[in-house]
């Protein structure tokens, strides 16, 4: 595939050899006093100033990153309040979020709606993006759809990663290492070394690693913790002024026990049933960080790539080609029910292998149009092996939860259905799992800026994408109790309890023959099996006199047989093309203000269930409840009669002989996402000041909800969701030492249409995670001490406004629950940090993220298996330390 990768990228910029004249970089003129620094940036993929570029964009610099320790793209969110990091079950089960916006974590088969790049190369999955961050110019996050020049996987948002390249003007590099509680030790190295005058090569590499900050009191191990390390060789080639690549190769580790998951409300029958079979938790004290687990969760990643970068500047336009090949292996070890009973353990492994090919031509010369074209290719091959087995203590738990409290109810079905006592509920049963997704997509793009006066610019963007997704889902389940066809034995034993009051023996085939040849004794029979089967008293929900004696085992079916995809109705193929577009038109009403107004499209690709939790549509399959009539609409046939007292209803599965024992209706993919915004913006800059504001209106129609309901995720779609906002970001320098920031997100987010969510129909609520107001404020006072030393004194504090943790509001009686339990989302950290650097590069930080140990949940979610318990993921707490740094 290397071969590949150099291949494509040398055949693209060989077709092309001629000049070019360079495109100018804009520098301050003599005597401006400016203070603030002039950023650049590419979010537009044409290198612009901050405040020139008429798109909602936040920029984090190498000097903010490392005076506030910004270690990975996970702390990003302490300086951009549009973003969210929210941290699940595992290090990779992650999602970025913007403006509201956001999934992808726990399946994959869903794509993230924000998109991150590195160096231009897409990172399709939080699990490939998680290292530590290498030796970078800048991070710019880009708010609201960026279809039109970043494709299919940015309905709601990009972050993009900029890495500084090596230097050809000498010898550079860095080193530093440092110390934190929890006992934690990092360490990072960085050297840049010119091999002539058109060839330099840098290499760089990490090493963190920290104990946990939770304790499993089952076995004494800490969890919560970092340990990772990566290395990273870049080389640049200018073999003139015109020409420039880049060749990048990186590989990172992740080992860790983590995450997490701490009781917040507890279930007084559950936990005594826990406590019961000999397990124990930890109940109601989610800040204590200590669990009872019967085994750590672990989880290993490991990412590798290859990219090739290529420009080449002719007269009027540059050429630019980014070739990459990546690929991810994720390994996950966890104990599911978050308890020390011996429950189910889950082990999952995850390979990723993709592959991107862009092309683009950007104009690089004055005049009234600016333009850029270009075709995006990405392919990807993943497959995912789940096994999830039963523990030796799953039985009990299950039989005395059936029993009320009383354990024998299995043994006791066991007996009636004349099976081997312990067949029901056993140890090891469970379900082994394959998915795995061929996606291939390919795209054109252009933009084009038109100069209508020296002021005014108006600007057209395009994207054509045609995306295919194959996948094969495969899960063979060996849960004795979920196959069991609880409506027909039901029947089955009513049926036989009939004859035994009738005085027949049902053991003696002669003495039940003997019955039903008279014809007195089977008119009887059949006049009675209509109130066998217990219509008129809901036989199939265990309510009435009438009910089904096993009714109450059907909600711990919790892995029935699967129907695998492909099969003859489901063919595990979709095809789905989009144009999205934006048009903006951005004024210069002075020279230090500019203002726009934009209309855009976004669009993210269809996605496919591929979990345990898949299940056909309605258009394929017809369920096996009636909820209207609150009966079963499976088949029922009598066993001694062989007559069939009820059929399937007809559908194409069903029809096809594809059904099995008690399958049921779900979702097998959601629809695409379409996004749309319409936003004003102003942007101001002075020479001690410096504005930003972005109004506004966002809609992702069909967005892909993947909501944990206790026993599993279901895969939904939102009809349309939607978010107003306010977003403010401003910097000061009142003084030349002293710069103050200040960044805002104000948000009204609703459900417009959400008619089949989880919760039933929950239009008009808002959407659990979204808080109404997120602030940042900063700020930064440097200062001498002697004439070769400086420091700095840097501190912030992020607030974010309670919200609920489920969706549907007071429709989900979950978020009063928790409101009454004091469980919050409110989020008011202080960091801070504390420098000192001297004129040779050496230096020293002592630094605090979440000093004051604010305590916060982010997020909650119903027990599993657990009906009642609530169960989520504390804050990190307080933690503090000091690196010591050198550079020249």
């Amino acid at each position: 595939m290397k071969t590949k990768l150099l291949t494509t990228s040398a055949l693209v910029l060989g077709a092309f050899c001629s000049p070019v004249f360079a495109q100018d970089t804009a520098e301050p003129e003599a005597g401006d006093s400016r203070t603030l620094q002039t950023v650049r940036i590419t979010a537009t993929k044409r290198e612009q100033t901050l405040q020139d570029v008429p798109v909602a964009v936040s920029v984090v610099d190498e000097s903010v990153i490392k005076n506030a320790e910004i270690l990975d793209l996970a702390d990003l969110q302490s300086i951009v309040p549009s973003l969210r990091f929210d941290q699940l079950q595992n290090s990779a089960n992650s999602t970025f979020v913007i403006r509201g916006f956001g999934n992808g974590a726990n399946n994959i088969g869903i794509e993230p709606s924000v998109g991150v790049f590195v160096d231009g190369v897409y990172r399709s999955r939080t699990q490939a993006a998680l290292a530590d961050l290498p030796n970078l110019e800048r991070v710019e996050v880009l708010r609201g759809p960026q279809s039109t020049l970043f494709g299919k996987n940015a309905s709601a948002g990009v972050v993009s990663v900029v890495t500084a390249a090596p230097s050809l003007d000498g010898f550079t590099g860095s080193i530093e290492g440092g110390i934190s509680n929890f006992n934690g030790y990092r360490g990072k190295a960085y050297v840049s070394v010119p091999l002539s005058d058109t060839v330099a090569v840098a290499v760089g590499g990490s090493y963190n690693k920290r104990d946990g900050f939770a304790e499993n009191l089952e076995n004494g191990e800490d969890t919560n913790g970092r340990d990772r390390w990566s290395i990273r060789g870049d080389l640049l080639w200018e073999p003139n002024e015109n020409a420039s690549f880049r060749l990048i190769a990186d590989y990172d580790e992740i080992d860790e026990n983590c995450c997490i998951a701490t009781n917040l409300v507890d279930s007084p029958p559950i936990s005594a049933t826990i406590r019961a079979i000999g397990g124990d938790i930890v109940l109601e004290d989610p800040f204590s960080y200590e669990v009872f687990y019967n085994g750590s969760p672990n989880n290993k990643i490991e990412n590798s790539g290859i990219s090739f970068t290529g420009e080449y500047d002719f007269e009027g336009f540059t050429l630019t080609s980014i070739t990459a090949q990546r690929n991810s292996e994720r390994n996950n070890n966890y104990d599911v029910d978050f308890t020390s009973a011996d429950l189910a353990r889950l082990t999952e492994q995850v390979e990723l292998e993709t592959f991107t090919q862009e092309v683009r031509l950007t104009s690089n010369g004055d005049g009234n149009f600016d333009w850029l074209v270009g075709a995006y290719y990405f392919d990807e091959s993943a497959e995912q092996n789940n096994v999830f087995p039963y523990g030796d203590d799953f039985r009990n738990y299950v039989d005395i939860l059936a029993g009320g409290g009383v354990p024998g109810t299995l043994a006791a079905v066991e007996g009636l259905l004349s099976i081997p006592t312990g067949t029901l509920a056993g140890a090891g049963q469970g379900t082994t799992e394959f998915f795995s997704q061929d996606d291939t997509a390919w795209s054109l793009f252009g933009s084009l800026d038109f100069h209508l006066t020296d002021r005014l610019t108006a600007t057209l963007g395009v994207n054509y994408t045609e995306n295919e997704k194959d996948v094969v889902v495969d899960i063979t389940s060996t849960d004795v109790l979920s196959a069991l066809d609880l409506t027909q034995i039901g029947y089955d034993l009513a049926a036989a309890d009939f004859l035994i009051n009738q005085g027949v023996n049902i053991a003696d085939p002669v003495a039940i023959g003997t019955y039903f040849a008279d014809p007195t004794n089977l008119n009887t029979y059949l006049a009675v099996q209509p109130t066998l089967l217990g219509i008129a008293s809901n036989f199939d929900t265990a309510d009435g006199p009438l009910a089904n004696p096993l009714a109450a085992f059907q909600p711990l079916q919790f892995l029935p047989p699967f129907l695998s995809v492909p099969n003859a109705v489901e063919s595990g193929s979709t095809s789905v093309d989009e144009l999205t577009y934006n048009f903006r038109l951005a004024y210069d009403l002075t020279d230090n203000i500019n203002v726009y107004a934009s209309y855009g499209t976004g669009f993210k690709s269809n996605a496919w269930n591929l979990s345990r939790d898949s299940r056909p549509t309605l258009d394929d399959y017809t369920a096996t409840f009636d909820a209207v009539n609150q009966v079963s609409i499976s088949a029922v046939t009598d066993p001694f009669t062989g007559q069939q007292l009820r059929d399937a209803p007809s559908s194409p599965i069903q029809d096809a002989g594809l059904a099995v024992t008690n399958l049921t209706t779900g979702s097998r993919f959601a629809d695409p996402e379409e996004a749309e915004v319409f936003e004003l913006g102003l942007k101001g800059a002075w020479n001690t000041f410096a504005l930003n504001l972005a109004i506004f209106d966002q809609t992702i129609e069909n967005f892909q909800a993947n909501p944990f309901i206790g026993t599993g995720f279901v895969l939904l779609n939102a009809e349309e969701q939607s978010v107003t906002g306010l977003e403010v970001d401003a910097t000061w320098s009142p003084v030349e030492p002293l710069t103050l920031t200040f960044a805002g997100t104000f948000l009204d987010a609703t459900y417009d249409t959400f008619t089949q969510s989880s919760v039933g129909d929950i239009s008009g609520t808002t959407p659990s995670g979204v808080p109404d107001m997120a602030l940042s404020v900063g700020g930064l006072y440097n200062f001498d001490l002697t004439n070769t030393w400086g420091g700095f004194v840097r501190a912030d504090w992020q607030h974010e406004s309670d919200r609920d943790f489920f969706d549907g509001g007071d429709l989900d009686p979950q978020n009063a629950i928790l409101d009454a339990a004091g469980i919050t989302r409110e989020v008011n950290t202080f960091n801070a940090s504390l420098g000192f650097t001297n004129d040779n590069g050496l230096g020293v930080t002592f630094w605090g993220r979440n000093i004051f140990d604010d305590e916060y949940i982010t997020t909650a979610f119903p027990g599993v298996a657990q009906e009642g318990i609530i169960s989520g993921y504390p804050v990190e707490p307080a933690t503090y330390g000091v690196t010591v740094r050198k550079e020249w």
